[in-house]
C-alpha cells in the first residue's frame, strides 16, 4: 500500500473511480477534477495498491466551517494559507472496501492537515456515514445546508 500525491496523470483512473462510488448526480465531473488537480493537487491523495490507484480522498482548504455547493465545482475557491481542510470525498473501488483503505487516507490527509497549522477538517455526509467518520473523532452538527445531487448531507467538523 502506498499513498501520494495525485497528478494529472492520474485523471483518468480518478474519474473511472468517481463514476464508480457516486451516483452520476453526486459524482464530479473530469472537467471538475481536472480543475482540483491543477488548483490543490498537494490535497489529492492517492492510495495504491500494487501500482494500482484504489482509492483517493480530496478537499480544498478554505477558511469556512462548512462546505458550500459552490465549493465542488469551482477550484479557484482553494485559500492554501485556510483554517480548515475540506473532504470532497473519499472514494474507494468497492472491491477494495472494509480493508482498511479509506481509513489510511482519512488518517494521512488529517495528519497533513495538523503538520499544515489547520484548524480541522470538515465534510459533508450522508446519516449512514455519520457514524463512520466519528471513528476519526468528526462531530455531526447537523443537516447540511448543501443539496449537492439533491441529496440529504450532515456537516461533519472535526476540530484539533
Amino acid at each position: 500500500m502506498k499513498i501520494r500525491k495525485a497528478s494529472l496523470e492520474d485523471l483518468e483512473m480518478i474519474t473511472l473511480i468517481e463514476a464508480r462510488c457516486f451516483p452520476e448526480a453526486e459524482a464530479a465531473t473530469k472537467e471538475e477534477f481536472e480543475a482540483r488537480l491543477k488548483v490543490f493537487p498537494e490535497h489529492f491523495l492517492l492510495l495504491e495498491e500494487e501500482d494500482q490507484v484504489i482509492a483517493f480522498i480530496n478537499g480544498i482548504v478554505t477558511d469556512e466551517k462548512v462546505i458550500r455547493d459552490e465549493m465542488y465545482e469551482d477550484a479557484a475557491l482553494h485559500k492554501e494559507d485556510g483554517d480548515w481542510q475540506t473532504v470532497f470525498g473519499l472514494d474507494t473501488l468497492p472491491e477494495y472496501r472494509r480493508k482498511g483503505y479509506a481509513a489510511h487516507l482519512m488518517n494521512a490527509l488529517i495528519d497533513e492537515a495538523k503538520i499544515q497549522g489547520r484548524k480541522g477538517c470538515v465534510l459533508t455526509c450522508k446519516e449512514k456515514l455519520i457514524h463512520y467518520y466519528e471513528k476519526f473523532g468528526y462531530k455531526n452538527y447537523g443537516v447540511s445546508g448543501s443539496t449537492h445531487g439533491g441529496v440529504v448531507w450532515y456537516d461533519m467538523r472535526l476540530e484539533f
